[in-house]
């Protein structure tokens, strides 16, 4: 095995772990343990005691690698890696008692992505890569789909929650894909998002607003898995540019044509 391939393994491992005690409290939640980050942007101290288990079990894999937490547990910067982390993505759905939620781990080097991994926790799937390797899930192999016709795809979203200066442009666009699509699905954790555009589940998916814990580890897996990722533009700031499509390579050049017929700021 090589160091990545290691690491990723106990990266694995720990989620697992982590995953138990997530679980374990998801009954224990009451309206009095939720705050208000933000306008419909939530944390409970499942968020944060989950991502202090991940940073601890993290630092001990690179000990000089910093952290971009959602829950800015950690402020530590590492000068070559930093590990991406969302603890519970998709707490909207935990705290209702909705089963999709996962968590999500990146590993930049000088901020490229080398690992990804991605457990959604109600379906105990782990989906996993690292740098040039395939991607998995709990061990198979996995692989984007072929389509190549937009008509033909199932398309994921996610729904803004916060920032509505694009919503027109969103909305139009969502109506275009409900008429030239099988459908969408809108599972409220971005991460799991990808892992399914990863494993064939879904053909495509997009965002706009997103933060770099949502997606650092989904976007690679992806990648690894044989897909395309860009952001809005067709560039690669899709990671700290708060904008991505994610999607097989046959049907990339449609959809973002598409897109940006609609998202034309």
């Amino acid at each position: 095995m090589t160091k990545l391939e290691t690491i990723c393994y106990n990266v694995c491992d720990l989620t697992e772990q982590v995953g138990g005690f997530i679980k374990q409290e998801l009954t224990k939640v009451k309206s009095q343990h939720i705050e208000v980050k933000g306008k419909n942007d939530f944390v409970t101290y499942v968020d944060k005691g989950a991502e202090q288990l991940l940073v601890a079990g993290l630092a001990k894999l690179i000990p000089d690698a910093g952290f971009i937490a959602e829950e800015n547990t950690s402020s530590a910067k590492g000068e070559t890696y930093n590990w991406v982390i969302d603890p519970l993505d998709g707490t909207t759905n935990f705290i209702h008692g909705l089963p999709c939620y996962s968590i999500s781990i990146g590993l930049l080097r000088d901020n490229k992505p080398v690992m990804g991994v991605v457990h959604e926790l109600n379906l105990s799937e782990c989906f996993y890569a690292w740098e040039n390797s395939k991607a998995y899930c709990n061990k198979t192999e996995i692989k984007v789909t072929n389509a190549d016709l937009l008509k033909d795809t199932l398309v994921a979203t996610g729904f803004p929650y916060y920032n509505y200066d694009r919503l027109d442009e969103y909305m139009e666009f969502f109506k275009h894909l409900m008429r030239e699509t099988h459908g969408l699905r809108r599972l409220g954790s971005a991460a799991v998002d990808l892992a399914y555009v990863a494993c064939g589940r879904f053909d495509a998916f997009y965002e706009y607003g997103l933060r770099p814990w949502d997606v650092a580890g989904g976007a690679f897996i992806v990648q690894q898995a044989g897909g395309k990722i860009t952001d809005f533009s067709g560039g690669d700031n899709y990671i700290f540019g708060k904008e991505l499509i994610a999607c097989t390579p046959g049907i990339h050049a449609q959809f973002i044509a598409s897109l940006q017929h609609y998202f034309k700021r």
